[in-house]
């Protein structure tokens, strides 16, 4: 085990110890006490039986294993629509093996693909807190001997997690959907997404190209928050080796579906192989899961959702520990946005077997960390297929050693950077976080005029009427939780990418979000203390000079202390993101939400 990941996996066990040890008595307490259907009373019994039909015997003998099906199915998202047959398929499966399973739930489920620079995108990331609770309400039942989850994208896994963990007695094994297959080029996509911001194409080019790139069902093939929550299911031990990137609607996607319910059935606290999720993701799954963030080049998005879904474990991760993790985790793939690949062509190259091999070679992940599958890790090195006499049947074979595309995946002794791909900031600005892997080296450092805003639409605006001249740094405030619920910014990318495609220095620093989907310009985000908290961020003004540095961490403005001191933090009027489209309800989660360093959350805000 490398010596750094040793070091910080037992100093996130160290400052955790006290709520950890809470959190395992809690969950420790319902496995004694078991699921309530076996101290129900006559009447509660039987609404939950009620149209359990040819399982309704079982259910009421309180024999057998009943599992919970929590779902995010809606047909909007073409990553959650395949999952509109697998309730039935799992019930079969699972009625096959002995067991039986109800749906006992469903959760909400938003794109922020369709809401990006719209006003639902301020309802995204508090989504994902709406998901844990409506988890939490699916499961409160308290049938169930275990779980499934159905779930893909970018809030919905994090919530489903932290609706899991206070389930946390529950064994529970994730299932996904998969990814559509390949579409047009992530690079066609991007650069007809720049001549469209730059005025050189119309909406119709616009809109055929992304029809061509998203064209089907299953998740989007781009490396973004949905394709690295897939990948941290599965280094996380959450979900079966080699499920996360199996295409939808095909027998192997539809074999790994039905071993799942079989699985679950085999890991319930009524037999001899019990794994409670609440066990399973230990310190080790935290720093694995991070490890593997870093070596993916992931999304910065789980800067927030990892704080945010340990701390329903009782674990305090810190933007520290990502920071330290970066530092020896090599970036080993390059997926759309950190290049030009998509997923299926990960998964052609090697994919998640030949990635964990690799990471458990070099010491950077826990080989014994508990998992849903086997003994640990380890077992995770292998991919499914189907063969077997009748060709049909799931087996397993070795995971590649070797890549068969070094422009995708790469070995660790032969990374693509030795670091990983997301660093921490820190300076007068505060504390912020920036995905380096997407960038190109010389772009890295960028010195220059402060140009303030105070919404990506006045941004937009100052583009269009051709006033972002020379080099400069865009500060857009304003954006973190507590001000407006800290939407995505994805929509500034485009412009951004054509002034430095024009050998203009640009970069992006705000206290709101970026999309998983973003790159090519550096941006600092997730700046905490946010704006409307009075975080320096809230000082800056027109033409401060600020230099960003990710090599040396720095995220600061070159103003003397002096006058930075005696500066007082500018106010916004906010009340436009206040009403309409869903946000007058979400007002005491404005108020209550706690920093992006502590997750953005509302269920763990002080």
């Amino acid at each position: 085990m490398h010596q750094v990941v040793k070091d910080v996996t037992e100093r996130i066990a160290a400052r955790s110890q006290v709520g950890r040890e809470a959190y395992l008595r809690r969950i420790r307490a319902a496995i004694d006490n078991g699921p309530k259907r076996r101290h129900a009373g006559c009447a509660n019994l039987a609404h939950a039986a009620a149209a359990a039909g040819q399982d309704q015997a079982q259910l009421v003998r309180e024999t057998g294993a009943n599992i919970a099906i929590v779902t995010a199915y809606n047909d909007m998202l073409s990553a959650h629509q395949p999952f509109a047959t697998f309730p039935e398929r799992i019930k079969l499966a699972i009625r096959a093996a002995g067991g039986m399973a109800q749906v006992a739930g469903g959760v909400p489920a938003m794109c922020d693909g369709v809401t990006q620079g719209a006003a639902g995108m301020e309802l995204s990331l508090f989504s994902r807190d709406v998901i844990a609770m409506a988890t939490a309400v699916a499961l409160s039942h308290d049938v169930f001997d275990g779980a499934l989850y159905l779930g893909v994208c970018d809030k919905i896994v994090p919530g489903l997690i932290i609706g899991a963990l206070s389930f946390g007695h529950l064994p529970s094994i994730f299932v996904p959907a998969g990814p559509m297959t390949s579409g047009q080029s992530n690079h066609a996509k991007a650069k007809i997404r720049q001549q469209y911001a730059a005025g050189e194409l119309g909406r119709k080019e616009l809109l055929a190209s992304e029809l061509a790139s998203y064209h089907g069902p299953g998740t989007c093939t781009f490396y973004g928050t949905a394709n690295s929550n897939q990948m941290l299911m599965e280094i996380m031990g959450l979900h079966l080796p080699g499920a996360s990137f199996v295409n939808p609607n095909t027998p192997l996607r539809d074999a790994l579906t039905d071993l799942a319910a079989e699985r679950v059935l085999a890991i319930t606290n009524l037999g001899n192989e019990a794994r409670p999720i609440g066990e399973i993701l230990d310190e080790r799954a935290w720093v694995n899961a991070i490890v593997g963030l870093h070596a993916t080049g992931g999304s910065t998005n789980h800067t927030l959702h990892l704080v945010a879904m340990a701390a329903a474990a009782g674990y305090t991760v810190t933007w520290d520990d990502f920071a330290d993790l970066s530092t020896t985790a090599p970036l080993l793939c390059r997926i759309y946005p950190n290049g030009l690949a998509d997923v299926n062509h990960f998964t052609a190259a090697g994919g998640m077997g030949f990635l964990i091999g690799q990471l458990l070679d070099a010491g950077l992940v826990h080989a014994n960390a508990q998992t849903v599958w086997g003994n640990g890790l380890g077992e995770y090195v292998q991919e499914p297929f189907l063969g077997g006499d009748d060709g049909q049947s799931l087996v397993w074979r070795p995971a590649a050693t070797t890549s068969t595309d070094m422009n995708v995946a790469r070995p660790a002794t032969e990374p693509f950077q030795p670091t990983g791909g997301l660093s921490v900031l820190y300076g007068k600005l505060g504390r912020a976080v920036i995905k380096t892997s997407a960038v190109k080296p010389e772009h890295h450092i960028v010195e220059a005029p402060a140009r303030v805003f105070h919404d990506q639409q006045d941004l937009q605006a100052a583009f269009k009427a051709g006033a972002l001249t020379g080099d400069f740094v865009a500060v857009v405030r304003f954006q973190g939780p507590k001000a407006n619920g800290m939407p995505e910014l994805h929509k500034l990318t485009p412009l951004l990418a054509v002034l430095q495609d024009r050998g203009q220095r640009v970069a992006l620093v705000t206290d709101g979000r970026m999309s998983g989907a973003s790159g090519k310009v550096p941006a600092a985000i997730h700046v905490t203390p946010e704006a409307v908290d009075g975080g320096g961020i809230a000082k800056v003004r027109d033409g401060d000079i600020i230099r960003l540095d990710p090599a040396a961490g720095v995220l600061d403005v070159l103003v003397d202390d002096t006058t930075w001191a005696a500066r007082i933090p500018v106010d916004a009027d906010l009340s436009a993101s206040q009403e309409g489209c869903g946000r007058d309800l979400f007002g005491q989660f404005r108020r209550a939400v706690n920093r992006a360093d502590q997750g953005a959350s509302v269920l763990a805000a002080e």
